[in-house]
């Protein structure tokens, strides 16, 4: 029956749409933004306010688990493509970094088909996937401040950025971009600027909060004055049962106070560790940074409202992915675990889909894209590796969905680049399997309540883990041979996965260490 509903879905979606009542899509995307820092989240800390992104998902569904990405760039290349890194073909790290590029007939965007059926597409904020930015092709608007283009100005996330405007010269901006962001939205929602008409809009509204240096406004820089974090079990090493890479880091040490402090002389997400802030400073600091986006989405929402818009617009907020701050030792994202890339998303649209619920089913960030497509009424252009979220918004509790989340970390190697697996055997091997970093590959799957792991190094253990029972996923029960059964269940499902949407690293996956 689900093989046939979503086509009889889209049928009936693409009937009762004409272009001119077709829904509006914003797109709110964040950065680093843990679902830790939304207040709505329970797991957030108990002193975390976010009351717009609260009313939001009061308004809406909240998805209760949600992998979006696993770093910056192969999320957002994801969003636009709809596929898993390996599936996206020509995109490549390429001159000082963060440059990029990709060949826009090997890697088309999907806002194109959307130019194509009568949708006026708009980009506002960070761009990270290719100086090519693809005014003209994949947008009719744009207002960007466009990283891989400009290195020298890729570290300035909230003050002074180089600016593109529809494909135009940079122009040097100052101003808090959080800011600056929000207000070209407003405008172009309220048809101030760029806006045609007539016409209905997707709108992908990209912050740079609240990625390093994680500077808050200076409105907020009184805020949580006095909170206080507690110290995560494990971030001091040894971890027992995770691989080598997870079981050994250590970016928090312990402070003149015994309170963790980042390991001195390290550059950390664009800061450098002075030993003097506390793992409470930064915590801090970095929720302080959130309100700004918080106040965006109170705003952008509000013009909505204000211009007889809202009733007939999907509002999806998401990011990239998360952050982890001392959990497993990492300050750092590009990790397996939900605290290092667990996102909040809140998809809401009142006059449509029900209000105030929470989804507990796993989804990814693959799954966006088609979500995006049913609801506007528009055929995919392409295959997807993706489903169709429509049942879930239209029914968030229902017990019928049964679709494990994949998720894949290739580090920065992208389509066939990744089909063979790297093997440390030198420095450029090493360079590439570990993406100049601490995290080497690695492939996962959430099904329900469980979650797998596999590091993609030879003889390395995999991961299990029971989300409910243990949410910050500290017992590996892939060591228990009371679990083999379900690891071996889960690796097969696992590779299916991969298989299913053409993986070629499936032929080259390093061998596991033998279960207990």
């Amino acid at each position: 029956m689900w093989k046939i509903l979503p086509s009889l879905l889209f049928a009936i979606s693409t009937l009762a749409f004409s272009a001119e009542e077709r829904p509006n899509i914003l797109f709110l995307y964040t950065d680093d933004h843990s679902y830790r820092t939304v207040s709505s989240y329970p797991e957030s800390y108990d002193w975390v306010e976010t009351p717009n992104i609260d009313a939001l998902a009061e308004s809406g569904i909240r998805f209760h688990h949600a992998t979006i990405g696993t770093w910056c760039m192969p999320s957002r290349a994801t969003l636009l493509t709809g596929h898993h890194s390996f599936g996206i073909e020509s995109m490549r790290m390429e001159g000082a970094y963060p440059g990029s590029t990709y060949d826009p007939e090997k890697c088309p965007f999907w806002p194109a088909e959307f130019r194509k059926e009568g949708y006026q597409t708009a980009q506002i904020g960070k761009w990270h996937t290719g100086t090519d930015t693809g005014f003209g092709r994949d947008w009719d608007y744009q207002l960007v401040w466009n990283r891989p283009r400009y290195p020298e100005n890729s570290g300035a996330y909230y003050y002074n950025q180089l600016i593109e405007k529809n494909g135009g010269e940079p122009v040097m901006t100052p101003g808090y971009s959080t800011d600056n962001y929000t207000d070209w939205a407003v405008d172009y929602l309220r048809g101030k600027e760029g806006r045609e008409e007539g016409k209905p809009w997707y709108l992908w509204l990209c912050y740079g909060g609240v990625h390093g240096p994680f500077t808050p406004a200076d409105r907020h820089l009184d805020f949580y004055a006095d909170a206080i974090v507690e110290d995560p079990a494990d971030i001091y090493p040894p971890r027992a049962g995770k691989p080598t890479y997870s079981r050994l880091v250590e970016q928090w040490v312990k402070g003149p106070e015994e309170e963790p402090v980042l390991a001195r002389g390290k550059t950390k997400g664009g800061i450098k560790a002075n030993g003097k802030k506390t793992l409470s400073d930064w915590v801090r600091q970095v929720n302080q940074a959130v309100r700004s986006l918080d106040d965006g989405v109170g705003r952008v929402v509000e013009a909505l409202k204000e211009t007889g818009q809202y009733e007939n617009t999907l509002i999806v907020l998401t990011s990239d992915q998360g952050f982890a701050w001392g959990q497993h030792g990492f300050q750092v994202k590009k990790a397996p675990y939900d605290a290092n890339i667990r996102s909040p998303l809140i998809v809401s649209m009142p006059s449509r889909f029900p209000s105030g619920k929470v989804c507990r089913h796993p989804v990814g960030g693959v799954d966006i894209v088609p979500t995006i497509f049913s609801v506007a009424g528009v055929k995919l252009p392409w295959d997807m590796h993706g489903n169709d979220l429509t049942p879930l918004l239209e029914k968030p509790e229902r017990d019928d969905w049964n679709e494990p989340v994949l998720t894949v970390f290739t580090g920065d190697s992208y389509g066939s680049a990744s089909d063979e697996v790297p093997i440390a055997v030198d420095e450029a091997s090493k360079m590439k399997l570990y993406m100049r970093g601490a995290v080497p590959w690695w492939v996962s799957l959430v099904d329900g309540e469980w979650k797998y792991i596999r590091t993609l190094v030879p003889d390395e253990p995999e991961e299990l883990y029971h989300l409910e029972s243990d949410p910050d996923e500290l017992e590996n029960l892939a060591m228990s041979s009371a679990h083999g059964e379900r690891v071996r269940k889960m690796r097969k499902q696992t590779v299916d996965k991969l298989r299913k949407h053409g993986a070629g690293m499936v032929a080259t996956l390093p061998e596991v260490k033998p279960l207990p």
